[in-house]
């Protein structure tokens, strides 16, 4: 769609273009610049031609496509292991590729049977996440045949957002920043049969593993250095529990020897 967009454009600012044409387009042309000289010697004109060239710099700007800040992969699809009746899984990995924090924000065609964790967030510089996608699988109607490998009605779209370092994450900034946020992709949903084996199947199998380890990693107490606590409030660090325990050896010693 966007090729087919900016095909159709190109050909528009062609046409705005009149020293691509012939007979009487030269002479204009060259008219125009014997103008243009004139203006020039006469010290005049400077001003309007800068104008022109950077609104003709905005304008081509304007047609050239977003420069993405994330890489996902997949980078197209959400793969789901087609269970009907249940709440299938898919996941998705997303990389800042970009030199500046970037916030992401998932949207769906289907808010009522899939959620995204996380739905959003931001992330640094080269940082990696797996997002892990929740559907549910109807079962089909009029007993029609699965749509396995087949890609459903369902869409979900990445959003992302030039942030700050240190800004926190709120769905409300793309709301606030809507011109500054670029549509990363468009994923489609496709079905897998989890009976037969294939490439994509192992690969959304080994991406969901790597997420749940990442969760149990992220509910796991961070562990202490600090000094250690033991009854009351007694606080006892490294250097006096050896002390302690030297001093506890030789009153040992102190008695056999006696």
């Amino acid at each position: 769609m966007t090729i087919g967009d900016h095909s159709k454009s190109d050909g528009k600012l062609w046409k705005l273009c009149p020293f691509w044409q012939s007979g009487t387009a030269s002479s204009s042309s060259t008219a125009s610049t014997q103008n243009l000289n004139s203006a020039h010697r006469n010290g005049v004109g400077s001003t309007t031609t800068s104008r022109s060239s950077a609104s003709v710099s905005s304008v081509a700007r304007s047609f050239l496509p977003a420069r993405r800040r994330l890489r996902l992969d997949p980078a197209n699809n959400l793969y789901f292991p087609y269970e009907p009746g249940k709440q299938a899984r898919s996941a998705v990995r997303i990389k800042n590729t970009s030199k500046s924090y970037v916030a992401f924000k998932f949207q769906t065609t289907s808010p009522k049977s899939c959620y995204m964790r996380p739905p959003g967030g931001i992330l640094a510089p080269g940082e990696v996440i797996i997002a892990t996608v929740f559907k549910f699988v109807e079962h089909p109607e009029n007993n029609e045949k699965p749509p396995m490998d087949q890609k459903s009605k369902v869409k979900f779209k990445i959003m992302s957002l030039k942030v700050k370092k240190g800004a926190d994450y709120v769905p409300e900034l793309f709301d606030e920043q809507k011109e500054q946020a670029t549509v990363e992709r468009i994923l489609r949903v496709i079905f897998l049969d989890p009976e037969r084996p294939s490439s994509a199947l192992d690969k959304l199998k080994r991406q969901l593993a790597e997420a749940d380890a990442a969760t149990e990693a992220c509910k796991k107490p961070p562990v202490d250095t600090g000094p250690k606590v033991v009854g009351e409030g007694l606080v006892i660090d490294e250097w006096k529990e050896r002390r302690e325990k030297y001093l506890a050896r030789q009153q040992i010693e102190e008695v056999e020897s006696k």
